[in-house]
């Protein structure tokens, strides 16, 4: 276990260092953050002052390694757009981000488990083609259009949650919280869903491929030889297996909402860090951006340690393959 976390750990810091190496390209290559400062109207002297200052006429390999010192740190220096540490506007922006995905992330596991679970036990019902017809329209459609819908019918049409914002917060020290007040929550159930169907679908559809495919082992029709319930032999059994690959995938994809939730929130306006991402491409905040794609990059490896650690300590077969070196 302990070689295979090393392992783990060596493989996320060089993903972290090829990152923040594409991210630091983005100085290099996007712009020119001197002429963002002074203007168009700076004369000679003072851009090549504040780039001596800057450290920008140091070597390309130079540069990079103070970039990855300060980026270890938590620091990117300032938004050029705001004249705010990154690190600040990160920090405020943050919390919503991180909310709005995981009540996304917990939408689409109380509901796409189930329903996968019933359109592979009642495969061939009307219901079940129902569901499989929902899902594929769920994962057809895109995230912008699903949005645009969902708030012509439930804020224009029928006025029931509002459009845009994050409504009322709770400070907790740094992190602020909607999920606290019934307000907050009125704001994020649109997003939330909009956010959800896509994962949703994905998942119902896996749960059902995986529940099929188990049911048809070996040891499936052992436990029915043996006279086990259906009950004890679809949700003791086949249900258990069917999970141990969703757990991957719901893993990744958690990442991918906090990552992409970026049409979302553009969308609706929700202060995360996807609308201060799209505004920094808008206003080319170079800073803002490399924060932007090493945290999302920092999330991605964490998320990908955490499952690679749970799927092997519940599925037996690694640890067996491994102690036997094969």
């Amino acid at each position: 276990m302990l070689a295979f976390i090393l392992r783990r750990l060596i493989q996320a810091m060089i993903v972290m260092v090829v990152v923040a190496l594409i991210a630091f390209m983005l100085f290099q290559y996007v712009g020119d953050p001197v002429v963002f400062l002074l203007g168009q109207d700076a004369t000679p002297a003072q851009i090549s002052q504040l780039r001596t200052s800057l450290g920008l006429d140091q070597p390309f390999f130079v540069q990079f390694w103070h970039f990855l010192i300060n980026a270890v740190q938590g620091e990117f220096g300032l938004s050029l757009r705001q004249g705010a540490k990154v690190s600040r506007l990160i920090a405020e922006r943050l919390p919503a981000t991180m909310e709005l995905a995981l009540v996304a992330a917990v939408l689409a596991l109380v509901v796409g488990i189930p329903m996968g679970v019933y359109a592979a036990l009642r495969r061939g019902s009307f219901m079940s083609q129902v569901l499989m017809t929902i899902s594929l329209l769920g994962v057809s459609l895109p995230t912008f259009l699903i949005g645009i819908l969902l708030i012509l019918f439930f804020s224009v049409g029928l006025g029931w949650f509002p459009s845009f914002g994050r409504g009322d917060v709770v400070q907790l020290g740094w992190w602020s919280s909607g999920l606290l007040t019934v307000d907050g929550w009125y704001h994020i159930v649109l997003p939330a869903i909009t956010l959800a169907i896509f994962q949703l679908t994905l998942i119902m559809r896996l749960v059902r491929a995986e529940m099929l495919e188990v049911l048809r082992t070996d040891y499936i029709k052992f436990a029915r030889a043996r006279g086990l319930s259906n009950r004890a032999i679809h949700f003791g059994h086949a249900l258990k297996n069917t999970l141990v690959p969703v757990m991957t995938i719901t893993g990744l994809q958690l990442g991918g909402l906090i990552a992409f939730a970026i049409i979302t929130e553009t969308v609706f306006q929700w202060p995360g860090m996807g609308l201060l991402f799209i505004q920094a491409v808008t206003f080319a905040d170079i800073p803002v951006m490399a924060a932007y794609l090493c945290l999302i990059a920092l999330i991605f490896v964490v998320i990908n340690l955490v499952v690679d650690m749970l799927y092997f300590a519940v599925d037996p077969r690694l640890r067996v393959s491994n102690a036997g070196g094969h």
